[in-house]
């Protein structure tokens, strides 16, 4: 669950929903700035998917006793969160091979500098994973999906730009990931640096350079869960009580 904490509640966006809109995203991004079109449909699959892997856990938020907020997706335990994203990842497989190699990357990504014992046996398996499925690419071009995976990732922050900060928001007052632009991006900039984002009012957003073939809309899902309805019954049945909201964002050059 992606959280954020308004005065009297809490905006919670559920991780798939939050792929989606990565999805909706890149699917207009210029073909111009990638290597080739070869794998795009499959690397767009894996944007839409990637999350797909928190569809169960989100459908129960559960409470952080000690930062007095619902678990979201960055403090989540460690241990379910793992588990889900091998299954996540086992189940986008089934579907797209190469989908699921962009997401295995994705993955270990997250835990790259981790000495974690738990974080090491997962990004052992996802190795062999990642070592199998290249099998199924003789004629892989390394280049090319490196190009898809920083596309996926980039897929990712975007989303969670749009997720994470207040509609509007100041540059100076944004979330800190993304202050500086987004990682992993230079190489869509023509002067190797990275893509900045910037909320140009509520509804509308920019990118500099702009990475999109035209300008475009997109719709985010929500509840605005109510603090005192979670101390009346508990977050779990709070989310489930608010209603699903709908905002349209506007990407504009």
């Amino acid at each position: 669950m992606i959280i954020r904490e308004i005065k009297d509640s809490f905006i919670m966006i559920r991780q798939h929903d939050h792929a989606f809109l990565s999805g909706e995203l890149i699917k207009h991004f210029k073909p111009s700035l990638l290597k080739s079109d070869a794998f795009f449909d499959d690397a767009l699959y894996a944007a839409y998917q990637h999350d797909r892997s928190w569809i169960g856990l989100d459908e129960t938020p559960i409470w952080n006793d000690r930062e007095s907020i619902p678990f979201t997706f960055s403090d989540y335990p460690l241990l379910p969160k793992l588990a889900f994203y091998k299954i996540g990842v086992d189940e986008i497989e089934r579907v797209n091979t190469y989908a699921s190699l962009l997401c295995s990357l994705h993955f270990c990504s997250f835990f790259s500098q981790s000495q974690n014992k738990d974080c090491l046996v997962f990004l052992t398996g996802e190795a062999r994973r990642q070592m199998n499925l290249r099998e199924s690419f003789p004629d892989l071009d390394e280049e090319l999906l490196q190009q898809h995976f920083h596309l996926l990732q980039f897929s990712d922050n975007l989303s969670l730009y749009l997720c994470l900060n207040e509609p509007g928001v100041a540059k100076e007052d944004e979330h800190p990931w993304f202050k500086n632009g987004f990682q992993n991006t230079e190489m869509f900039h023509p002067e190797n640096q990275p893509l900045m984002a910037r909320w140009l009012n509520e509804k509308e957003v920019t990118l500099e350079p702009y990475p999109f073939e035209k300008e475009f809309h997109v719709s985010l899902q929500y509840k605005i869960v109510v603090k005192s309805l979670i101390e009346e019954v508990g977050v779990a049945e709070a989310y489930e009580k608010s209603d699903m909201k709908e905002r349209m964002i506007f990407i504009y050059k």
